[in-house]
């Protein structure tokens, strides 16, 4: 585990992230949501005595146990599904950063349970992560998350818990004396790639490996973003294109653990911006249900890049935050399915009404599911222009 001084780094990479990722500042009597699972406890409340000697007001929400979790999916009828708890609106109208804890004790403690369910109450919440969206838009939001390690998440990646934990420790650089000052260095050198990849005017992204032959077109106005501050650790480039251009196949060759199902081996193949085949070697029941949760789970919200240089995860890891910011070999790629991310709309987020959106070609869902590769690919940039540039390239950016 983690120990006492490595929490503390953690703390103070947490908060970095969070002041980054919000555009603008935090102030005294700010309010700041504080969610974690029970076996993140030590580290929300070295959070919690950091946020108070930041003059901000921190309210702290522990997650429920998986089999609390469990019991709900079970025993919850349509209107206990759907239930807002009175004033959750009220605390999201008002509160100004979230800070989510994941410290899982059970990843598959959901794979008998309906996943129309799980479905109803993810769409039952969207209300609320819109309104989180919008305030994210006006600069008076901002968030992070992590992961702490865990026996159940070491067994799943089939290491042991000391090398799970370590792997944890040099992702989030949680062995420097200075782990803030590493991740504003990380900060730095991004911000060189960003700016390369965004002066270039393309018609769309050819991504190829052994299982993969994808077109993605970025779309009007987009812009790549990445190592903003809003997951630690993070080294993905992202955008969120025009998912109405999205043509070909596309395979994830990592497992995926979602709302407690193992899924693996998915092959998703798409015609005019739509996923019109769903395979997976394992969880391909789970996995229709979930691209059928609304109109918008079958296309696409997101593209990523990782740059290997970035990052020094080289295991898997059974966590999306960490695998599709996966370093090792070749770098990885990762789409997820569902929601788009407006901020890489290259222009005021706030004034994106649902109008212009649709227009634009930024896509609206309950759902935002990562999945990723790690073979080794090529993503060449058709431009405009008629010219071809070569992005990516052996786990690299090739600025």
């Amino acid at each position: 585990m983690l120990t006492n001084v490595q929490l503390e780094k953690y703390a103070d990479v947490l908060l970095w992230g969070l002041t980054t990722a919000r555009t603008g500042r935090f102030r005294r009597n700010d309010i700041v949501l504080i969610r974690g699972d029970l076996g993140a406890v030590k580290l929300v409340q070295r959070l919690q005595a950091k946020i108070l000697d930041m003059g901000m007001h921190p309210v702290v929400r522990l997650g429920l146990t998986s089999e609390m979790e469990k019991t709900f999916y079970e025993k919850a009828n349509h209107k206990q599904l759907i239930f807002e708890a009175p004033g959750t609106k009220k605390l999201h109208e008002n509160i100004n950063g979230s800070l989510y804890l994941f410290a899982p004790e059970s990843l598959t403690h959901l794979s008998s349970v309906d996943p129309k369910k799980i479905a109803k109450a993810a769409v039952a919440r969207k209300p609320l992560r819109d309104l989180l969206r919008k305030r994210e838009e006006k600069g008076v939001f901002g968030w992070t998350l992590c992961m702490l390690p865990t026996p159940e998440l070491a067994k799943h990646a089939r290491l042991s818990m000391r090398q799970y934990t370590n792997q944890v420790i040099k992702a989030c650089y949680l062995d420097q004396d200075d782990p803030v000052q590493a991740w504003k260095s990380i900060y730095r050198n991004a911000m060189a790639v960003k700016k390369w990849i965004n002066s270039m005017d393309v018609e769309y992204y050819h991504i190829e490996s052994r299982s993969i032959d994808l077109r993605i077109t970025p779309g009007k106005k987009r812009r790549w973003l990445g190592i903003s501050g809003h997951n630690i650790p993070s080294f993905e480039l992202f955008v969120s294109p025009d998912w109405r251009g999205t043509e070909g196949v596309y395979f994830a060759n990592q497992p995926s653990f979602r709302n407690g199902n193992r899924v693996e081996g998915v092959r998703l193949e798409f015609k005019k911006g739509k996923a019109i085949k769903v395979k997976a070697r394992k969880g391909e029941d789970f996995a229709i249900k979930q691209l059928s949760m609304d109109k918008g789970a079958k296309q696409i919200g997101e593209f990523s890049l990782t740059d290997k240089r970035f990052s020094k995860i080289d295991k898997f890891m059974a966590n999306t935050l960490f695998d599709e910011n996966h370093g090792g070999r070749y770098g990885n790629c990762h789409i997820a399915l569902g929601a788009s991310y407006s901020d890489t709309y290259d222009g005021d987020p706030s004034k994106l009404t649902e109008k212009k959106k649709k227009e634009v070609g930024l896509n609206d869902s309950a759902l935002h599911w990562d999945l990723v590769n790690t073979e080794k690919k090529t993503v060449t940039a058709h431009l405009t222009s008629g010219k071809r540039v070569i992005v990516y390239d052996d786990g690299m950016f090739k600025c």
